[in-house]
């Protein structure tokens, strides 16, 4: 076995080596599909280890098709790529869980990619993109492309990778805001100081997966899985270091140490907001930023949403 070899790569060479030449086997097709590995799985983000090889790894790679061409050759084309050798670069074949079936093989184009966006078309109006969900995005838009003849797919892919309208993006940001101050600004130490401590703990959870989720926001990318969230923030550039910072709360026991990171972090978003162009305020508590920010929204609709909304 190839020792540490990544599912992309492996997924690009297995491709090379046998996918291409089955699909000559289509003259048909010469000209209509698209090869490659996107979607689900820890794999088509470039985050799969040792431990998650499991399950759902090994050779394999996506085949999309418009759904015309699915209905017609989908079954022929199944049948040829489940003749190709199972195991590559002594590799084993695949081992698929019952819920990894049918992230691999021959797939239909359109519910590719409304199995998992709900849409098989690019959003349009900012009220579409606000029903989307970062995970959602994120998993449309990962992995890598090794041959699109048609363009077909691209488009859709590239339309989405352009990333949310401006108005809609910080809609989601006051959205966060909003919710990481009243998590951790206010509701965090008020609930430690009645010793309610679950209910603290929850809302410190809350204020730092609202903190990752601003991040991915500021730096135009889509926030993956919840599993992957904080893995992901090394890979920004804005903001990243409060990914340590986060690490940080799980090395200190005093909800007073715990408050100081979290207004640290508040901080640093601040500062961001300034060099956006979102805020001009100077105050540390994120929810007297909310109206500021909210005022850069053009879209008279998104602009009259309550602040938690997004």
């Amino acid at each position: 076995m190839v020792i540490g070899m990544k599912g992309l790569e492996l997924s690009r060479r297995y491709y090379e080596a046998y996918g291409k030449e089955m699909l000559a086997r289509f003259p048909a097709l010469e000209k209509e599909y698209a090869a490659g590995l996107v979607g689900r799985g820890s794999e088509c983000f470039g985050f799969d280890d040792e431990i998650s090889r499991d399950h759902d790894y090994g050779p394999s790679f996506c085949i999309w098709l418009r759904r015309e061409l699915y209905e017609q050759y989908g079954r022929k084309v199944q049948e040829a790529y489940e003749e190709m050798p199972a195991e590559f670069l002594n590799v084993p074949g695949r081992v698929m869980e019952e819920t990894g079936r049918g992230r691999v093989g021959v797939l239909c184009l359109e519910d590719f990619y409304y199995g998992l966006l709900g849409t098989e078309h690019v959003p349009v109006t900012n009220r579409e993109w606000m029903q989307l969900q970062d995970e959602h995005l994120s998993t449309a838009t990962n992995g890598e492309v090794f041959e699109d003849c048609s363009g077909a797919f691209s488009r859709i892919r590239d339309g989405l990778l352009s990333y949310y309208p401006e108005d809609v993006r910080i809609k989601k940001i006051v959205a966060r805001m909003a919710k990481m101050s009243r998590a951790g600004q206010y509701n965090y130490m008020r609930a430690m100081r009645r010793g309610e401590r679950v209910a603290a703990e929850l809302f410190l959870h809350e204020f730092i997966r609202e903190s990752m989720l601003l991040v991915y926001l500021l730096n135009r990318r889509y926030a993956p899985f919840d599993k992957w969230l904080h893995k992901g923030m090394k890979n920004l550039s804005t903001c990243a270091e409060i990914g340590d910072m986060i690490s940080l709360f799980y090395q200190v026991e005093k909800a007073e140490d715990r408050l100081l990171i979290i207004e640290a972090i508040c901080n640093i978003i601040v500062q961001e907001l300034h060099t956006q162009g979102l805020s001009n305020l100077e105050d540390n508590f994120l929810q007297n930023h909310l109206q500021v920010v909210t005022e850069n929204i053009k879209d008279e609709t998104l602009r009259k949403m309550q602040f938690l909304e997004g």
